[in-house]
This record gives C-alpha cells, structure tokens and sequence, in this order.
C-alpha cells in the first residue's frame, strides 16, 4: 500500500539499503519510481501486485514490513497472520502496520505497542528471542 511513496521515500533518505514499495495502482508507482530517480535513491524498487497476495507468496526477509492501508479496508488484521505465517521477518525484524481507530491489533501475536497520534494508529509487533 505504498500510495505517494511519503514513507517509502522517507527510508530512502534515510539510508535504508534496499525498499520494497508495493501498490496495485501503477499510477503511484510510477510516481514513486520517478520521484526517487530523479532524488537519485537508489534503493527503491517497486512492485506493482496486490498486497495480500503478495504476502501469500513473498520468501524475502525483511527488517521492516510497514504498511498503510486504506483505514477502513476490511481484512487489516490479516496482513499481521501473512507476514508471520510466511515467515517474512528477519530475526528481530519488526511489522508497523498503520490503521484506524476502529482497528484494535492488540490481540495479536508478538504484539508489541501501539502509539496514537489523533485518528492515526500505528502498532508495532516484533518476534524476539528469549
């Protein structure tokens, strides 16, 4: 759900090594492709694929998942079982999902926190080792 890319680019240009933005709209990925090639970040790939099915069949490990889906999308809390079910963390990698305030990802495995700024929610889950 990378939509304008505001978070993608801002790990660019903070150094990340390598970004995987994904979104089923091509117009925003062209966007993103081109703002971060003409602010020369080099580390932005992107992917055009419908997020759920995305996760489904992804075998990277990341250190990161953040993703931003549209607040009142229905099936939020799936994102959480793909991600750990498919084993798409690196150890200690963390998953930030943003949402709503209709949303409550409490309950949910390696729950970690999560922290409200007005209408916008993120939770932060992270598998460690004991």
């Amino acid at each position: 759900f990378c939509g304008t890319g505001n978070i993608t680019l801002e790990f660019a240009s903070r150094g990340a090594k390598k970004i995987v933005a994904i979104d089923k709209h091509t117009p925003c990925l062209n966007y993103v492709r081109d703002t971060a090639k003409t602010l020369k970040l080099n580390a932005v790939y992107t992917e055009r694929a419908d997020v759920f099915k995305y996760l489904e069949k992804a075998h990277a490990s990341y250190d990161l998942v953040f993703a931003d889906p549209p607040y009142e999308l229905e099936h939020i809390p799936s994102i959480h079982d793909l991600v750990y079910k498919n084993n798409l963390l690196a150890p200690e990698g963390v998953l930030v999902i943003e949402h709503g305030p209709k949303t409550d990802l409490s309950t949910k495995g390696y729950y970690l926190e999560t922290r409200k700024y007005g209408n916008v929610h993120f939770s932060f889950f992270q598998k460690t080792e004991v």
